[in-house]
């Protein structure tokens, strides 16, 4: 059969029709008419993610506390380092009382001079910075917090208890007491009882008096 085998009958093309438009940054567009894809939903927030939020509030807040904790053991720290300083600086005065007495005698008897004298006065300069604080003076009102009396007499001249005499004066360290001073007390003399009058009543005055002559 002529043109048997040789010639085949054509098959139908396929063709396809994209009516979409290419957009800008190479994406096809919906076809016009057709409708829009559905907006994904926003998933809602899992359980998980509340817990860590909760966990970090927690540590948060701890880590706070801690570190107020730790100002407030600061603060403690140092006001616990100046009182310890202060105590021993305290003491070490203390220490030195005996010695400023000696110069304080030397100094009424006219015999702190020349080397003595600087020695003297570098010991009050080194001690003033330190906080050391000498009280009493003649005519202080009697106070037995910090005034030891070793002597009492009384006179009209003073309306109170009052230091009328320093035996040994004492010393302060920054409002801290190291020694009191000794001292003697005038108290104000005790008032005289009242004295009754001079012309005394006489209780039977009044009554009727015996005829003359009785």
């Amino acid at each position: 059969m002529s043109g048997a085998g040789s010639s085949h009958e054509e098959e139908p093309r396929v063709t396809i029709t994209d009516k979409r438009k290419i957009n800008r940054d190479g994406t096809p567009s919906a076809p016009s008419g057709a409708e829009a894809p559905a907006a994904e939903p926003v998933p809602a927030e899992s359980p998980a993610a509340d817990e860590n939020a909760t966990l970090l509030a927690e540590r948060t807040a701890d880590l706070q506390r801690l570190q107020a904790e730790y100002a407030n053991y600061r603060r403690r720290a140092e006001r616990d380092r100046q009182a310890a300083g202060e105590i021993a600086i305290g003491r070490v005065l203390a220490d030195f009382l005996p010695v400023l007495d000696n110069l304080d005698r030397a100094r009424q008897h006219g015999d702190l001079t020349g080397g003595l004298k600087a020695i003297a006065d570098q010991l009050d300069e080194i001690f003033g910075r330190l906080g050391l604080v000498a009280f009493g003076e003649v005519g202080d009102p009697f106070d037995p917090a910090i005034h030891e009396a070793v002597l009492h007499n009384e006179d009209d001249s003073v309306t109170q208890p009052t230091a009328t005499t320093i035996m040994r004066p004492g010393y302060k360290h920054n409002d801290r007491l190291l020694r009191p001073a000794m001292v003697g007390v005038t108290d104000p003399a005790t008032p005289s009882a009242p004295q009754a009058d001079s012309e005394a009543v006489d209780p039977t005055a009044g009554e009727d008096a015996p005829p003359a002559g009785e």
